[in-house]
């Protein structure tokens, strides 16, 4: 089994300069051990205990409650950093973001400095259980409360989370809730056998009389064609906007992974001309290439994550148009992740030659990875809504997924 030298003195109000450098460091550290944990493929418990000894899961938190008050621009480059090292990691660091600063734009602000204060200060991790295609979760009434029974098939993050956003039918209406998932009554089944983010956790759960009580509810409960506040729809485009940056940073990983490869055991072709493969000209021109479009990408990803926190920084005045505008930066920023991530996981082996397809280096986890979770949701409707929005200026409709 790997194991990590890697050991943070808990602290309260780290500096962006501190994430920063925990962020590389955790990253690097993973990328040493990658190749082992996915051959594991075992719940990333010693993993996030470290994100959380680095004050990372905290990052994102106002300074006045202990956390590190970084923005999202900031927030999704960590979620890169670290996707980088281990594309599985990145992904459950960018879901904790959105799941546990959604309380500070789907609740009052009283009860959301209480739970975000609680959050800070048992540095606890935040999943859901909110998959919209894949309903299946029941609230009934029973005594002064409510019970939660059923089953999702996917729950990332099921058995390392603290907390969890969830939803379910009451009734005819739809309510969502936010519940410690230390109740009785909550499993988290070892079922996730995927062929990538293998450490992503994203194995069912199941609820059987799960406890729920009036204080977990976040909002009223609705029926399911009331159009919710906008701010808090603020989720769905952060969350792409996590997909983008994990992308990204598992292809820089690839590349990263490639190249040092290249410099230290790739053997310069035949008819080359050269004596290092370094220099053949092949190897460099795509090279640069791949460095060119991740770069663009990266720009593009960072562009679209300031206009979606421009928008959520109007808070309560924010309309629906602002938030579809800003909505289309992001879903922009999906489609080219997409392409140029599948392109460059796919494509490192064209610079490191046969050898590195032994399964000792596990190079295939890159694009393992990546070809995994961009069928989340299809990318080619994230084109439609792109081209929708240019083409016939209708902002993309609310939903999970968009």
């Amino acid at each position: 089994m790997s194991q990590s030298n890697v050991v943070f003195a808990v602290s309260r109000n780290p500096t962006r300069e501190d994430l920063f450098a925990r962020a590389e460091e955790i990253s690097a550290d993973l990328s040493r051990r990658a190749a082992d944990l996915d051959r594991e493929g075992r719940p990333p418990l010693a993993e996030i205990i470290k994100l959380k000894n680095a004050g990372l899961l905290n990052a994102l938190h106002p300074t006045q409650i202990g956390g590190g008050g970084l923005d999202w621009v900031d927030g999704l480059r960590l979620v890169r950093i670290l996707a980088r090292g281990e594309s599985s990691i990145g992904q459950l660091l960018g879901y904790h973001y959105v799941n546990s600063q959604y309380i500070y734009w789907a609740l009052d602000a009283e009860r959301a400095h209480a739970l975000g204060s609680d959050t800070v200060a048992k540095n606890l991790y935040w999943g859901a259980a909110v998959n919209p295609r894949d309903p299946g979760l029941v609230l009934t009434r029973r005594g002064n409360g409510y019970v939660l029974n059923g089953r999702k098939s996917f729950s990332t993050a099921a058995r390392v989370s603290d907390y969890i956003n969830a939803n379910a039918t009451l009734d005819d209406k739809i309510a969502g809730f936010a519940v410690p998932t230390n109740r009785s009554g909550y499993v988290a089944n070892d079922d996730w056998d995927n062929i990538g983010q293998r450490l992503s956790d994203s194995g069912s759960v199941e609820f059987r009389d799960f406890p729920v009580y009036e204080e977990d509810f976040v909002g009223a409960p609705a029926a399911p064609d009331v159009a919710p506040p906008v701010l808090s729809t603020f989720n769905t485009p952060f969350i792409q906007l996590v997909f983008v940056n994990f992308y990204l940073g598992t292809a820089e990983g690839a590349l990263q992974a490639a190249v040092d490869y290249v410099r230290t055991t790739t053997r310069p072709w035949i008819t080359s001309g050269v004596e290092r493969a370094a220099d053949d000209p092949y190897i460099l021109e795509r090279v640069g290439e791949f460095t060119a479009a991740l770069k663009a990408s990266a720009a593009l990803a960072d562009s679209a994550a300031s206009a979606v926190q421009a928008g959520l920084a109007r808070g309560r005045d924010v309309t629906a148009r602002e938030r579809g505008e800003a909505a289309a930066e992001a879903y922009t920023a999906k489609v080219h992740a997409t392409h140029v991530s599948l392109d460059i996981t796919s494509r490192v082996f064209e610079l490191t030659g046969a050898r590195s397809t032994a399964d000792k280096y596990r190079f295939d986890r890159f694009w393992r990875n990546v070809r995994t979770h961009t069928l989340h949701d299809p990318v080619f409707y994230k084109a439609k809504e792109v081209g929708e929005f240019v083409l016939n200026d209708r902002i993309p409709e609310v939903s999970l997924y968009s």
